[in-house]
C-alpha cells in the first residue's frame, strides 16, 4: 500500500508538471504567432512605403538629417530620442511645389492693383475701432498674430501659453487652444482650412484642427527641435510648412501626417533662427538669426542661396512682398528693404526695435511695428 500511494503521488506530480509545460508551449507557440504577423506587416507598411517615396535617397542633401519619422502611439507625439533619419523632400514633393511655382508666377504678371485699395489719404485718418483683451492678466502679452481674412477670424499667440480664435464682426473668442507649457511665439492659419500651426518656447510645435462643434483639438505635437521655436510659415499649397528653432534647425514638414521629411542645419556657420517665411511662389525660404544675418534658402535643394548682413540685433521678422521681387526685414536697428534681384539693400527706415513687417497682399503697403507702441 505504501508503495502504491508513493506510486500516485509520483504519477499525480509528473501530470502537473506535464499540464505546466503544455500551457507554457502553447502560450509560446500564441507569442511566437503575433510576432510573425506584427514582423509581416511590418515588412508590407516599409515595401509600400519605399514604393511611394523611390527617389527620396538621391533628394536628400547632405546637410539634411535622416529621420525614420517614427511617431508614438499616444496621439502622434514624436519624442526627441527618436532616430533622426528624415525621409527627405522626394521627388515627387518637388515636383509639387515646382507646380505651384509656375502657376503662382503666372498669375502674378496679370495681376492687377484692385480698385478696393485704400488710399494714402484713406490710411492717414486711420483710427483705432475695438481693443479686445483676449488673454490672461495675470500674464500679459501678445507675441504672434495671424488673420483669416475669409472668415474674418483673428488667432493670437500669448505670453500666458495659450492661443484664442477670436471672431472680429461678433467680438466673441470661438476657441481657446491649450497645451504648450510656455508662450506662444508665432501662430499661422493654414490657408482657408481648418487647420492652425503654433511654435512655442516649449520647442513644440503643434497642428491644430477643428472638429464639429467648433472647438479645436490637437492632432499633432511636434518634437523634432531642442531648442525654442520661434516661427512656423506654411507653403503657397497648404500641404507642408516649416519651423525654425534657436537650435540652429529649421524643419520642413509634411502638414497631413506631421512628419519632417527634412531637418536643415547651416555647417558653414552655427546660427540660431529667430524668424522664417515662405517667398509667395514657394520655393524660397527667408529666415532670420540671432546674428543679424539674413539667409535665403533654395527649398528643392536646401541650399543657402544668398544672405544679407547689417542689421544690429537678432532679426524679428521677414515679410516678402506679393510683386515677388522684394524682402523686407525688422531688427534692433529698424527695418531694412533688399531687393532679391540684385540682392542688395536699397532702403532703410529707423524704427528702434521693430519687432513686426509685413507687405499687405498688393505689395502697395508695408506695415511695421515697434515697441514704442507705435
Amino acid at each position: 500500500m505504501l508503495s502504491n500511494f508513493s506510486l500516485e503521488q509520483q504519477l499525480h506530480t509528473a501530470r502537473q508538471e506535464l499540464s505546466h509545460a503544455l500551457y507554457q508551449h502553447d502560450a509560446a507557440c500564441r507569442v511566437i504567432a503575433r510576432l510573425k504577423k506584427e514582423r509581416d506587416e511590418a515588412r508590407q507598411l516599409l515595401a509600400e512605403g519605399e514604393r511611394q517615396l523611390p527617389a527620396a535617397p538621391e533628394v536628400a542633401s547632405e546637410n539634411v538629417t535622416i529621420s525614420n519619422g517614427k511617431r508614438a502611439a499616444d496621439g502622434g507625439e514624436q519624442g526627441p530620442d527618436a532616430k533622426k533619419m528624415r525621409l527627405g523632400i522626394s521627388g515627387e514633393v518637388i515636383t509639387e511645389l515646382t507646380d505651384c511655382n509656375a502657376a503662382l508666377s503666372q498669375q502674378r504678371k496679370k495681376r492687377q492693383i484692385p480698385p478696393t485699395l485704400a488710399s494714402v489719404d484713406a490710411l492717414e485718418k486711420f483710427t483705432q475701432l475695438s481693443s479686445h483683451p483676449l488673454h490672461k492678466t495675470s500674464k500679459p502679452g501678445i507675441f504672434s498674430m495671424d488673420i483669416l481674412h475669409s472668415k474674418d477670424v483673428i488667432a493670437t499667440g500669448g505670453i500666458d501659453t495659450t492661443a484664442v480664435l477670436f471672431d472680429r464682426p461678433s467680438g466673441q473668442i470661438l476657441s481657446t487652444l491649450t497645451g504648450h507649457s510656455k508662450k506662444v511665439t508665432s501662430i499661422k492659419f493654414v490657408g482657408d482650412t481648418d487647420l492652425v500651426l503654433t511654435a512655442s518656447s516649449d520647442k513644440t510645435v503643434r497642428i491644430w484642427g477643428s472638429s464639429e462643434d467648433g472647438s479645436y483639438a490637437c492632432r499633432h505635437t511636434l518634437k523634432d527641435h531642442s531648442a525654442e521655436v520661434r516661427a512656423v510659415t506654411v507653403h503657397a499649397t497648404n500641404k507642408y510648412f516649416v519651423s525654425a528653432s534657436l537650435d540652429s534647425t529649421w524643419c520642413f514638414y509634411d502638414m497631413s501626417s506631421g512628419l519632417c521629411l527634412a531637418q536643415v542645419t547651416d555647417d558653414s556657420e552655427k546660427v540660431d533662427y529667430t524668424a522664417a517665411a515662405f517667398h509667395p511662389d514657394g520655393l524660397i525660404l527667408g529666415t532670420g538669426t540671432a546674428q543679424s544675418i539674413v539667409k535665403i534658402w533654395d527649398v528643392k535643394s536646401q541650399a543657402n542661396v544668398a544672405k544679407f548682413g547689417g542689421h544690429t540685433g537678432e532679426i524679428t521678422s521677414v515679410s516678402f512682398s506679393e510683386n515677388g521681387y522684394f524682402l523686407a526685414t525688422s531688427a534692433l536697428d529698424g527695418v531694412r528693404l533688399w531687393d532679391l534681384r540684385k540682392l542688395k539693400n536699397f532702403r532703410t527706415f529707423e524704427f528702434r526695435n521693430a519687432n513686426s513687417v509685413e507687405f499687405d497682399h498688393s505689395g502697395s503697403y508695408l506695415g511695421i511695428a515697434a515697441s514704442d507702441i507705435r
